[in-house]
């Protein structure tokens, strides 16, 4: 599932259509991406509107249009948003098509694991504003981390990062690199962690966002064949998925297990299990 770096990637695809009014709106109305969502409702506010502006929180995308339209996208397992020329015709899994002058937004999902949302009115909807706040905000503080781990204190720290009410956009590759850069092992409990320990935690989740959103939502070639150019090899990254694969730090061969029900990998010579 794409994780904030990705999720603002896209989102900056589609806002090559800041300040472009929308001519034509396609929908597939039964499509599960709406549901919940009215797609007439949709179109009849789109049709006309101007693209202001857009913005990314957790893993979700928020596209603000005039007239007061909120436009909600959630990419799930297989969503993505591309941008093709003028007088596109939508194929099959093109479940949203925005019309511009000079180019067409698509929002296309197979799997329709994904979502849209949509509201009107003078100020952003209750589905963006509850989202909980950035990992690169003031409100991201050594007591907000702390606090939350110990209400979780039971629960493998590996599972506690994929938690989105507080740790938003953070996802399965993520949450391996923070604990690797961390020291922590991920099968460690939220509520074994030292002070020293969670203040390490809360910097190396500001780290990897920052790193994540230059490296990686900062190309217009990241999902080309040679991505893994563009990512250092400093990283755990590059090496999770390899068989034999080794940690780029210690030269240890990385474990890789399920832990809080998704695939995980660890260092067991830089991340000790107390």
């Amino acid at each position: 599932m794409p994780e904030l770096a990705e999720v603002e990637f896209y989102r900056k695809r589609w806002s090559a259509g800041h300040g472009a009014r929308v001519l034509a709106v396609h929908t597939h109305d039964r499509a599960k991406v709406f549901r919940g969502s009215r797609p007439a409702l949709l179109k009849s506010h789109l049709r006309g509107a101007r693209l202001l502006d857009s913005s990314v929180a957790a893993k979700q995308m928020l596209f603000r249009f005039s007239g007061g339209a909120w436009l909600g996208v959630h990419l799930g397992m297989s969503g993505e948003l591309r941008v093709e020329p003028p007088g596109y015709a939508p194929q099959k899994h093109d479940h949203l098509v925005l019309g511009l002058k000079r180019r067409t937004l698509v929002l296309t999902d197979p799997r329709m694991f994904g979502r849209v949302l949509f509201a009107v009115g003078p100020r952003p909807p209750a589905w963006w504003t509850r989202i909980a706040p950035p990992i690169l905000s003031d409100a991201f503080t050594v007591e907000s981390v702390a606090a939350f781990l110990r209400r979780r204190a039971r629960a493998p720290i590996k599972a506690v990062l994929l938690m989105q009410e507080r740790f938003p956009g953070i996802g399965n590759w993520m949450a391996d690199e923070i604990l690797w850069r961390a020291a922590l092992h991920p099968r460690r409990l939220a509520g074994s962690l030292t002070p020293a320990e969670v203040r390490r935690l809360r910097r190396e989740c500001r780290r990897v966002c920052r790193l994540a959103l230059a490296t990686i939502a900062g190309r217009a070639d990241y999902l080309s064949p040679d991505l893994n150019v563009h990512i250092p090899k400093s990283w755990l990254f590059l090496h999770r998925w390899e068989d034999g694969g080794r940690c780029p730090r210690t030269g240890a061969k990385l474990i890789r297990k399920e832990i809080g029900g998704r695939t995980t990998c660890w260092s067991p010579a830089r991340q000790k299990l107390r």
